[in-house]
């Protein structure tokens, strides 16, 4: 079956009895199993197409993610280092967040949270693409927004269990950040590489 883009990579298969098992999986039973609250988790039942065996899946159900890549007139990127819990280390990050439930659009988020984490406001906000956050277990995507001639305009805005450092960090730069493992937040690279892309072909 194609990809959900319309890009069918069967194409690009060598062995064609592989490409020939890669159906979609039916759905037999789903229940929720957790709720997190900024989170659910919940049970797939489904028979492999492959074997026809049933199998259990656990899905994390999250909503949409941002991530902003924003840009001074100086060429420098607005990110910011915090503290992430899952690794317990301080990475640097580009701003980004959950879009709230009353929010359908990744620029509005994108310009909210870039004022909230940073107090930047900036022009021509618009979005370069978007991943799956985790194919494998989520079912969530992360976009990526950017946003040109940032200026700072703002208090930050942090919420209560947040606390961030802005930093302003020029691009010519970030392909040795990167390099030497200093931004390592898979998100950021995906948003970073979008962008590196986008620049290319402007």
């Amino acid at each position: 079956m194609p990809a959900a883009s319309g890009f069918d990579f069967r194409r690009f298969t060598l062995d064609a009895r592989f490409s020939s098992m890669l159906k979609d999986w039916e759905k037999i039973g789903s229940k929720l199993a957790g709720d997190f609250r900024i989170f659910k988790i919940r049970s797939d039942e489904k028979i492999s197409p492959r074997t026809g065996q049933r199998c259990d899946f656990f899905v994390i159900e999250s909503v949409d993610w941002v991530n902003v890549v924003a840009v001074t007139s100086n060429d420098e990127l607005v990110m910011v280092e915090q503290y992430r819990h899952g690794s317990n280390t301080v990475e640097l990050e580009i701003p980004g967040g959950m879009m709230d439930p009353h929010e359908n659009d990744p620029v509005a988020t994108g310009v909210r949270e870039l004022r909230e984490e940073t107090g930047y406001e900036g022009a021509s906000a618009r979005v370069l693409g978007w991943v799956y956050a985790n194919p494998a277990i989520m079912n969530n995507r992360s976009h990526f927004v950017v946003v040109e001639q940032c200026v700072h305009k703002h208090e930050c805005e942090f919420d209560h269990s947040e606390d961030l450092v802005t930093r302003l960090v020029p691009w010519k730069t970030i392909p040795k950040l990167v390099r030497d493992g200093a931004i390592r937040h898979p998100l950021v690279l995906a948003a970073l590489h979008h962008y590196d892309l986008w620049r290319r072909t402007t």
